[in-house]
């Protein structure tokens, strides 16, 4: 979870900063699908699209085929376009040599690599295969397990390898929890959640978002810019006591206040993602 306040200021009797901060801002990117690497041909589409080259639009680059990445890179931005990455797929190696983003592809979502805990130090005989759970053995066990004979250590040593992984997997998933925030976020703050659902007891005020890569619940009165499946999970939804935001997105798709159905403003609404229609919304007391 990352709390920011993009309003605060600093004080004189204040720590010094650190280096650097992560947080959660809501950023909208225009993607580019590209059918052919003809530039010939792409630089005609521009032309055709585009009444001038200095839009200065964030986009993705999203290929099924083969491109020269520079190339292409090099004609986007003759036309006012700034490539930030690609979405994964046949230019992830090009993309890496030239330092750009590598976006997941529908659907997915970014995992994080999670630090695990030791677990070798934690058993040192090999549990039966069915009660793997048993990993989680103590020290006080492991330290009566030490007078076993030669060929029970070198078993020991093998099978704390398998048990290690397995440890490792469930510290792992014990990191993919929910949040639960009780106080009310203000406008000018971000909260971010990676990992499970986001659940506010109390209001998200306009001018505050709140940003998560699974579904978001807000049990108050829910303005400002509400995001969930950030890093694409079309499974993801949002849940509102009171539905009055200015910006909705799920999976990537967004809503902008002025054109949210009229009948869903201040009401119990559930926002979700239907391939081929969009977001879709559901007033709850009508469910």
């Amino acid at each position: 979870m990352t709390v920011s306040d993009n309003d605060s200021q600093g004080s004189s009797a204040a720590p010094a900063l650190p280096a650097l901060a992560f947080y959660g801002k809501m950023l909208t990117f225009s993607r580019l699908q590209f059918s052919t690497d003809d530039l010939g041909a792409i630089d005609a589409q521009l032309a055709a699209t585009l009444s001038n080259k200095s839009s200065n639009i964030p986009i993705l680059i999203d290929s099924e085929v083969e491109q020269d990445l520079s190339a292409l890179v090099e004609l986007l931005w003759s036309w006012g376009l700034q490539p930030i990455g690609v979405v994964t797929g046949t230019l992830d190696a090009q993309a890496r040599e030239q330092r750009l983003a590598i976006f997941p592809a529908d659907g997915k979502r970014i995992e994080r690599i999670l630090p695990s805990k030791k677990a070798a130090t934690q058993i040192s005989k090999a549990p039966d295969d069915k009660h793997t759970e048993s990993a989680s053995i103590n020290s006080d066990s492991t330290n009566s397990d030490s007078t076993n004979d030669t060929a029970a250590i070198s078993e020991s040593n093998t099978e704390t390898t398998i048990a290690t992984t397995t440890a490792e997997t469930l510290v792992s998933a014990e990191h993919i929890t929910s949040l639960i925030y009780d106080q009310m976020l203000r406008s000018g703050q971000s909260l971010n959640h990676v990992g499970g659902d986001l659940i506010l007891t109390n209001s998200v005020n306009s001018g505050a978002e709140a940003i998560t890569d699974n579904s978001l619940h807000v049990y108050g009165r829910a303005q400002g810019r509400l995001v969930a499946g950030a890093t694409g999970d079309k499974d993801a939804r949002i849940f509102c006591q009171v539905f009055n935001p200015s910006l909705v997105s799920v999976a990537g798709t967004y809503c902008l206040r002025d054109n949210l159905p009229e009948h869903v403003i201040d009401k119990s609404v559930q926002v979700r993602f239907v391939e081929g229609e969009g977001l879709v919304f559901t007033v709850m007391d009508d469910a």
